[in-house]
């Protein structure tokens, strides 16, 4: 993933300089979009028949953080679009956009296909 949001960005600078605690959310969960999210997650969310946000969880290793085990869409029901970016969010509605990258190359998701991330593919880093 290439970018934190504005609104993490924010949190953790608060939290650091501020001297405002920010508290990690419990959950995290990874949204597919048809547009670039940008740090503002004005992008498009991915839409469909069956689609739902899904649950994602990392092992951080130095500057790197990667998803720990596969995550798996539900079968598209529907024609959800070309998926170029992705996003971490701390809900499963509506919510906060944390991080967000475009996908290495973009994938249609037609009726009857799943869209799955590998473990360890996913990978959000700090330089």
């Amino acid at each position: 993933m290439s970018a934190f949001s504005d609104y993490l960005e924010n949190k953790v600078l608060d939290h650091v300089f501020g001297g405002n605690a920010y508290s990690a959310p419990g959950t995290l969960y990874l949204a597919l979009y048809t547009s670039d999210p940008g740090d503002d997650n004005s992008g498009t969310e991915c839409s469909g028949t069956s689609y739902a946000r899904q649950t994602i969880a990392f092992t951080v290793t130095a500057d790197t953080a990667s998803n720990t085990s596969a995550v798996e869409f539900p079968t598209a029901g529907s024609a959800w679009g070309t998926i170029t970016h992705v996003g971490i969010l701390d809900a499963l509605t509506s919510g906060n956009l944390l991080a967000h990258g475009a996908l290495t190359s973009a994938k249609t998701v037609a009726s009857g296909d799943v869209f799955r991330v590998p473990a360890g593919d996913l990978d959000i880093t700090l330089a």
